[in-house]
């Protein structure tokens, strides 16, 4: 694998201190799929011009194949009798075919969407197109692949069942429920801010057009946001329904742990952590030096307890805790939600430094990242920080380095390599 070369950004960006200051008070906790501006460079941007998903192939019609490609579709049409045929031969004229389709009925007409399996030579346009002869209106077309051709209910029970399973689970799941959107929290008590009367949200929720706010279990709210594509009463209800189990069961994180013995015999334990963590956690910053906690929190180490909080909460993410025999806590890996890249984070005690449980806890964020779907993560550090770059680099993973005023980001791609077998460096 060769590394990039390190680049300066053209563009200015926020700091990890302020990105974590602004989540914490309430006015950017986000989990939404908007591009994190560290993550290089984007694919193609036509879809004529993008690469088909796995598992459809790219050849062209014009080559005389039958390669086929996959695509999501929705379309409005009138709510009347032989609307819905008149779409059907549309798109039948253009050798589309309809596997599968849900029809949402509005005041003003109905929603079709629809998963398409076309000729590969065919374009977002022409199949726009192709809808619009057939009566369609505020047609939005995308490209698909194989994980679309599960059905709807047994998608969203999927969904449920991973949110009844672990409450890390509900950003990820309403991103995968509704495509595309960006997800933000309000908490209920901003611990640097005042709640104001414009963040109260009714019990039922509240839908208008491309926003859904709807009350969150903690007592705060969540706004979801989607300007591209409207949504559905049926969308809002299936986000509504998974928060309201959320809810209903309460904290929770799989108590599944691994022990681990390290070089030199010591064995350590490896385990979910959530805010019932957080006296310990707070322990465990009083043992590390001003050193470490600057080079974790990259400014005054008397803000660093503040932050916990946010960070062992599962609704923004999943946190690691490495623990003694004696059950002592003392390392945290934090994989934070932040659009498709990903945030992860790691803390190590001073005492147990270069031991390879930076290494350890890194690799098992990635994986549990590359489960989500995440297409990258990204580190924001210090050049010093030694071990977490060569943790980084020991991922066997396509890294981007950019140096934007003395701090260090590192995003590795995760949909470009599968993970090198076994953890490389020392990283903490």
């Amino acid at each position: 694998m060769s590394d990039t070369t390190l680049t300066r950004s053209a563009r200015a960006r926020r700091t990890w201190r302020q990105r974590l200051a602004e989540r914490v008070a309430g006015r950017d906790l986000t989990w939404g799929s908007a591009r994190h501006s560290h993550a290089p460079p984007a694919g193609p941007a036509s879809d004529t011009d993008a690469t088909a998903p796995e598992g459809t192939p790219s050849r062209s019609a014009a080559d005389g194949g039958d390669a086929t490609a996959l695509w999501r579709m929705r379309t409005t049409v009138r709510d009347r009798p032989g609307s819905l045929a008149a779409l059907c031969a549309a798109l039948a004229a253009q050798r589309v075919d309809i596997l599968s389709l849900q029809a949402h009925p509005l005041t003003d007409g109905t929603v079709d969407e629809m998963l398409l399996r076309a000729p590969a030579g065919l374009s977002a346009e022409v199949l726009g197109a192709a809808a619009g002869a057939g009566g369609g209106r505020d047609t939005w077309v995308e490209r698909a692949d194989a994980h679309d051709l599960v059905d709807g209910p047994t998608r969203v029970l999927g969904l449920a069942t991973r949110t009844a399973l672990d409450a890390a689970e509900l950003p990820v799941a309403l991103r995968q429920l509704l495509g595309r959107c960006t997800i933000r929290s309000q908490p209920a008590n901003p611990p640097f801010g005042r709640r104001s009367a414009a963040d109260e949200v009714p019990a039922d929720g509240v839908l208008e057009d491309t926003l859904m706010r709807l009350p969150d279990p903690s007592g705060g709210s969540v706004t979801i946001e989607r300007p591209h594509l409207p949504f559905t009463p049926t969308e809002f209800a299936r986000a509504r329904a998974l928060i309201e189990l959320d809810s209903r069961l309460g904290p929770r994180v799989p108590a599944s742990q691994d022990v681990v013995t390290l070089p030199e015999g010591n064995e350590i334990t490896v385990r979910r952590a959530d805010l019932g963590d957080l006296e310990a956690a707070r322990a465990m910053h009083d043992r590390c030096s001003p050193a470490t906690l600057a080079m974790r929190y990259h400014g005054p180490v008397a803000d660093a307890d503040r932050y916990l909080e946010h960070l062992l909460s599962p609704r923004y993410g999943r946190t690691l805790a490495v623990q003694t025999a004696s059950g002592r806590l003392v390392a945290l890996g934090h994989l934070l939600w932040d659009g498709e890249e990903t945030e992860v984070a790691l803390l190590v005690e001073d005492a147990w430094q270069r031991r390879g449980i930076g290494a350890r806890l890194l690799r098992q964020l990635v994986e549990m990242a590359a489960e989500t779907d995440c297409a990258y993560v990204y580190a924001v550090t210090q050049a010093a920080n030694t071990g977490m770059v060569a943790a980084m680099r020991g991922l066997g993973l396509p890294l981007d380095y950019q140096v934007e005023e003395g701090t260090l980001v590192i995003t590795a791609q995760l949909a470009a390599a599968a993970l090198s077998a076994g953890p490389r460096g020392e990283g903490g």
